[in-house]
């Protein structure tokens, strides 16, 4: 046996080593008082046994550990041992990701005892944290914590404290160390309370299905209502290929207050996307949404946009692009909600059923052949383009009377009705002079397998085969834009460039004939008519150059359109809101409700004169009503870590177009998630017509060096059908291991 012992030293010998395979055994370390020690190490050649006392140091290069004790046994052969009163730390690898706090700070771990079996370290009667010593955050102390560095921790019999405070025991926790962690387990069970759903109490398991699948379940059980269940099933089978299924269902035992018997909103929603490279050039995509009623989706969604947002779409397609062409195979649903569902009884009966008020449309499938421009000869600059399509088509939706209280009809195309359509279309580009002109002429041919026909105060499909014939010509006038250069420097920029640019599109539609309302609505095809209108159009810009990149900071488009064919060849309707192709190809708002000549001015006005600083403004003039008709205004504005957006929504047009509305939005705060300190926000939506605040959410945030606590308070107030509700989220974040415990979900945080 080998011995190396020795007494005291002159400050000027420095500490030596012995290497022992991938440790180095420190015996010489300083005291409070200056004194240099030498400590003893005792080494077996012969059974590889290393017995240490005094300060020594661990170091595994490999796993990234180091630990500190006061004495070991240890055999160098077998790769184990025994070492006590350790104090270690350990630099785990980090995956940064959005909205996850996250720090550089090692693993700190201390304990009684600790003893290694081959990659395996067990330690006994200690604690584990990433907070800064020596008064960290949080602590997790539990009997035994089983460590393979780089592949998972389990801690027994453990207890999560914050500060001094206990937060929450188990008897297991599992951590993964991998790179990429995955492993089945048990979700750690949550807390809540909702004012319309009482408390609420959260438990879940995450399994691992295979490398390529996992699955998630979620049960909320609150203590008013009901069973929440929640299935989030992913999967990357093979590069170029993943999919994610959520499915929401809810079994309801009635709201409170809500009558007798307790009106019950259970009900299901299903959200899937996936993506697939087919190869050969081929590509499939889906994005599924699907709701079994939307007063369900209004009672138990916690989004404001969900719960205001009456359209439904799924849609699944599979593409093809080659040389100019592209081949796409469709299929779609849409559920477009008139209002909530609508109580009906029946003559004789006592109860009441519910019906969807809902438009529902759907493709299964529908092909589409198109192809973009091609030179048809190389010395004229003609182009040729067509587009073309063939589905099987669905439509319908409930006719009730005037108040409401009646189904009296249902309007409903066949299972698969036919609709198929060809567009040719030959295209010129001239120029002279800085002059652009592009004349285009066009053949549009739709077959539709049935047709709709007017019955007392409404529609009905009638099994008629109809044929559009449609001819268009339109004549594009680009003239030369005019520009100015200022050379003088200014907040915006070293130089500012002005430019106007003027444009005019004249188009002429025929074919279509009076006989409009015979076609059924399924998407933007079938508003073509008859018209014979000029846009007129200019847009101002103002480019800065900062430095070597040039940017516009300043656009303002004005566009208005004259209608020489006031009626539209017969397809407007006089006293109701029209929405056809003239009209929506220019603004977003209906402003049809009988024959006119001009439509109202529409101006878009954007804006960012210094970084960080958006404005949108889009506003439709119409003259008729001397005024503004409706306007929609964003600002959005960053300035390190604060944040400031603020719009204004407004709707004041003829009660036959559209409801009157008036809302305004305010966004702002400081923060983001890896801020220390406080971090604050807000959001709050004022109807004015109402006089009321619809929504409002703020939230409070408080990171440390190695932990976060969240506080958010959501309120909604929508009206008679939703009422108000109450809800205060919760969420303490550990750096690096992402949300333990609440039920502040990071897609509802605000940073």
């Amino acid at each position: 046996m080998n011995s190396l012992s020795g007494a005291e030293a002159p400050p000027a010998i420095q500490p030596k080593s012995l290497a022992v395979g991938d440790w180095n055994f420190r015996y010489l370390t300083l005291d409070i008082e200056g004194r240099v020690y030498n400590d003893e190490i005792e080494f077996n050649q012969d059974t590889g046994d290393v017995r240490a006392s005094g300060h020594v140091i661990f170091h595994n290069f490999e796993r990234n550990l180091k630990m500190w004790a006061g004495h070991l046994t240890y055999n160098t052969d077998e790769e184990g041992g025994k070492f006590y009163d350790v104090i270690g730390e350990t630099i785990p690898h980090i995956v940064a990701k959005p909205g996850m706090l996250t720090t550089s700070d090692p693993f700190h771990f201390e304990g009684e005892w600790a003893e290694r079996i081959g990659a395996k370290y067990v330690l006994h009667n200690g604690f584990i944290t990433n907070c800064k010593l020596p008064r960290p955050w949080w602590r997790l102390r539990g009997n035994t914590f089983d460590i393979v560095p780089g592949n998972r921790a389990i801690a027994h019999h453990s207890t999560f404290l914050v500060r001094k405070m206990p937060l929450f025991y188990t008897p297991f926790f599992y951590h993964s160390l991998e790179k990429e962690p995955r492993k089945s387990g048990f979700l750690i069970p949550l807390l809540g309370h909702s004012s319309r759903r009482g408390w609420m109490v959260h438990a879940g398991y995450f399994w691992a299905i295979n490398r390529s699948n996992d699955l998630t379940y979620r049960g909320q059980y609150f203590t008013t209502r009901g069973l929440v269940h929640h299935v989030d099933f992913r999967g990357k089978p093979r590069p170029g290929t993943d999919y994610n299924v959520i499915l929401y269902g809810v079994q309801d035992r009635g709201a409170p207050n809500s009558g007798t018997p307790p009106q019950k909103y259970s009900g299901l929603s299903l959200l899937a996307a996936g993506q697939s490279d087919l190869g050969k050039g081929w590509t499939a995509r889906a994005n599924i949404n699907y709701i079994t009623s939307f007063r369900f989706r209004q009672e138990w969604s916690e989004s404001y946009s969900d719960i205001i947002g009456s359209e439904i779409h799924s849609v699944g397609f599979a593409n093809k692009n080659w040389s100019t062409f592209t081949v796409n195979a469709i299929f779609a649903r849409l559920q477009n909600f008139q209002s909530s569902e609508i109580a009906i009884t029946n003559p004789g009966e006592t109860t009441s059923h519910y019906v969807a008020n809902a438009v529902t449309i759907r493709k299964l499938p529908e092909l589409e052949f198109t192809s973009r421009h091609r030179r048809i000869l190389d010395r004229l600059p003609l182009y040729f383009s067509f587009e073309s399509s063939a589905g099987l088509l669905y439509r319908s939706e409930p006719v009730f009377n005037q108040d409401n209280t009646a189904l009296i009809d249902t309007f409903q195309t066949g299972q698969f009705m036919n609709r198929s359509s060809i567009s040719p279309r030959v295209t010129g580009a001239f120029h002279w002079a800085g002059i652009h002109l592009a004349p285009s002429f066009g053949i549009q041919e739709t077959y539709y397998g049935e047709a709709q026909a007017p019955y007392q105060d409404r529609y009905r499909v009638v099994g008629t085969n109809i044929v559009r014939s449609a001819r268009d010509f339109s004549l594009d006038l680009i003239l030369p834009s005019l520009a100015r250069v200022f050379e003088k420097k200014t907040v915006f920029g070293d130089k500012l460039k002005h430019v106007l640019e003027p444009r005019a599109t004249y188009r002429y539609v025929t074919g279509v004939g009076n006989d409009y309302t015979r076609f059924i609505r399924f998407d933007e095809n079938d508003l073509r008519s008859n018209t014979n209108e000029l846009l007129l159009s200019v847009a101002n810009r103002v480019y800065a150059r900062r430095g070597n990149s040039v940017e516009e900071i300043f656009t303002w488009e004005l566009f208005q359109k004259r209608y020489f064919d006031p009626t539209f060849g017969g397809a407007l309707v006089a006293g109701q809101r029209n929405v056809i192709g003239p009209s929506a190809d220019l603004t977003a708002y209906a402003f049809l409700v009988g024959p006119r000549s001009t439509s109202p001015v529409v101006s878009v006005l954007r804006m960012s004169p210094i970084s960080g600083l958006g404005v949108r403004w889009q506003t439709d003039y119409d003259a008729r009503t001397g005024g503004i008709v409706d306007s929609s205004l964003a600002v959005d504005y960053r300035f390190a870590k604060y944040f400031m957006s603020a719009g204004h929504d407004m709707v004041h047009t003829d009660p036959a177009v559209t409801a009157a509305a008036n809302q305004f939005r305010v966004r702002g705060g400081f923060g983001d998630p890896n801020h220390r300190g406080f971090n604050a926000g807000g959001e709050a939506i004022y109807d004015y017509r109402k006089g009321a605040i619809q929504y409002t959410t703020s939230q409070v945030t408080y990171n440390t060096d190695c932990c976060g606590l969240s506080v958010q308070f959501h309120r909604f107030n929508i009206g008679s059908n939703v009422g108000s509700r109450n809800e205060f989220r919760i969420a303490f974040a550990v750096a690096n291991i992402s949300t333990p415990l609440g039920n502040l979900k990071k897609q509802d945080r605000m940073f």
